[in-house]
C-alpha cells in the first residue's frame, strides 16, 4: 500500500513539472534581420518607471534579467558595446505582473443539503459567481534598431516571477530567459577584429 503511495505521488510530481514548462512566444518583422546587430546596449526604461510602479517591482530582479539576457546574447555573438561606443542594437526588456479579469461568464450554481438539526428535510439555494481577478506574470524582451529605432523581434514567457528572492529568482529568471533565446531568429557573428561594416 505504501509503496502504491509513493509511486502515485512521484508520478504526480513528474506531471506536475511537465505541466511547469515554459512556453517562449516570439514576433519578428521579416523585412529586417537581426543579422544587423553586431553589438548592443540595453534600454533603461526600467529606471523611469513611475514611483507607483517602482514600489512594487524588485531592481534586483531586473538585474538578474538584465544578466541573463547579456549572458544569452553574449553566447550567440552579440556583445554589449564597449563603454562609450555606439551599438547597432537596443535591447528593452520587462518584468512584472497585473490583475487580469477572469474570462469566464458569471454562472447560477444550485446546491441540496441538510438543513441542520432542528431544521428536518431539505433545502435549495441558489449562488452567483461573478468574474474575479488573477495575478498574471511576464518577462519580455525586445530588439531594437538602434539608428532607426525600428523593432525587430519580441519575445516573451508568460510567467510570475515578481514575488521570488534570492537563488528561486535567479534560477527561474536564468530559465526563463533561456526558453525566449531558443527562439533567438539568427545566429550572430561578430566581425573579425580590424573588420570594418559596411
Amino acid at each position: 500500500m505504501l509503496k502504491t503511495v509513493v509511486i502515485t505521488i512521484a508520478s504526480g510530481g513528474l506531471l506536475g513539472l511537465a505541466g511547469c514548462a515554459l512556453h517562449a512566444r516570439t514576433d519578428a518583422d521579416p523585412r529586417v534581420s537581426v543579422a544587423a546587430c553586431h553589438t548592443f546596449n540595453f534600454a533603461d526604461a526600467g529606471m523611469h518607471r513611475p514611483e507607483a510602479a517602482a514600489a512594487f517591482g524588485n531592481p534586483l530582479n531586473e538585474k538578474r534579467l538584465r544578466e541573463a539576457i547579456a549572458a544569452n546574447l553574449s553566447s550567440r555573438g552579440l556583445p554589449i558595446a564597449a563603454e562609450g561606443a555606439t551599438a547597432d542594437c537596443t535591447v528593452g526588456y520587462a518584468i512584472g505582473s497585473r490583475l487580469a479579469p477572469d474570462p469566464g461568464a458569471p454562472r447560477v450554481s444550485w446546491g441540496i443539503g441538510w438543513g441542520g438539526w432542528g431544521h428536518h428535510g431539505l433545502g435549495g439555494s441558489a449562488a452567483w459567481s461573478g468574474p474575479y481577478d488573477y495575478s498574471e506574470g511576464r518577462v519580455t524582451v525586445d530588439l531594437y534598431d538602434a539608428h532607426s529605432h525600428e523593432a525587430l523581434w519580441h519575445a516573451y514567457v508568460d510567467e510570475d516571477v515578481t514575488r521570488l528572492t534570492g537563488a528561486d529568482a535567479e534560477q527561474r529568471i536564468k530559465a526563463v530567459v533561456t526558453a525566449i533565446f531558443e527562439k533567438f531568429p539568427a545566429a550572430v557573428t561578430v566581425p573579425a577584429a580590424g573588420a570594418t561594416k559596411s
